[in-house]
């Protein structure tokens, strides 16, 4: 009993003396807070009427291989949901979406807004530059509410039912060029029942009749100033 009790006021002494050094010393350690999330734009997100209003971004990851992981960045237009970009490699940057996102506005034209969720790549310097750049509002959903961006997500279900559980990818040329045929098919071949029985290629051309193209898109609608609008685009 007198061991047990010379063991517990040893232990009690050297619990303080080790608080007091801390203490004159500032040793304190510091509580991790969170990390900053970017805010992204307070204006209201606006509703996908035409083509070019809102576009939606997402990562999907599959494995090749001997179970090496690679992902998938894939764009969307909100309003005839045809599949903009579905892009795989291994590793995907921010400044690579944005490289992506560059090579989109060069063939459909500036979107109005973009709408993704909080990633890391989403959420990077390169990011928050291109859309300060190009003037784009960019919309983050709330962390752990899928369901506000919608259109992606049903769009990523799509994807893996149909493909990524079908099929064996063996190397990443091999999952590229699958996603190239399965892109093809939903984009220009199979109807989608919300857009009237038509593909997402034809709700596009139909829309464009009325609305009209992008004025800085590549694809535009044969009117008689089309000479003079190529004019203004820089490649």
């Amino acid at each position: 009993m007198y061991i047990t009790r010379q063991c517990m006021f040893t232990c009690m002494r050297g619990h303080k003396k080790l608080y007091r050094l801390y203490t004159e010393e500032k040793l304190g350690v510091r509580r991790r807070r969170g990390r900053k999330r970017a805010r992204g734009s307070r204006t209201p997100m606006p509703v996908a009427l035409r083509p070019g209003v809102r576009w939606s971004l997402d990562f999907v990851s599959d494995t090749f291989g001997a179970s090496r992981k690679f992902r998938m960045l894939a764009v969307n237009d909100d309003c005839c949901r045809e599949n903009l970009c579905l892009m795989a490699d291994t590793s995907i940057s921010g400044a690579r979406v944005a490289r992506e996102l560059d090579a989109l506005v060069r063939v459909y034209g500036k979107p109005a807004c973009i709408v993704s969720d909080n990633g890391t790549e989403f959420t990077s310097r390169a990011i928050l530059k291109w859309a300060g750049d190009n003037s784009v509002d960019w919309h983050y959903i709330d962390p752990g509410k899928p369901q506000q961006n919608g259109f992606i997500e049903s769009f990523n279900g799509s994807l893996r039912d149909e493909l990524l559980n079908e099929e064996l990818f063996d190397t990443l040329d091999d999952a590229r060029r699958k996603l190239a045929l399965w892109r093809y098919d939903y984009n220009n071949v199979r109807p989608h029942s919300s857009l009237g029985n038509q593909t997402p290629a034809e709700a596009r051309c139909t829309l464009e009749k009325f609305e009209g193209s992008a004025h800085d898109a590549l694809a535009q609608n044969e009117t008689t100033d089309y000479k003079i609008q190529t004019r203004k685009l820089s490649l």
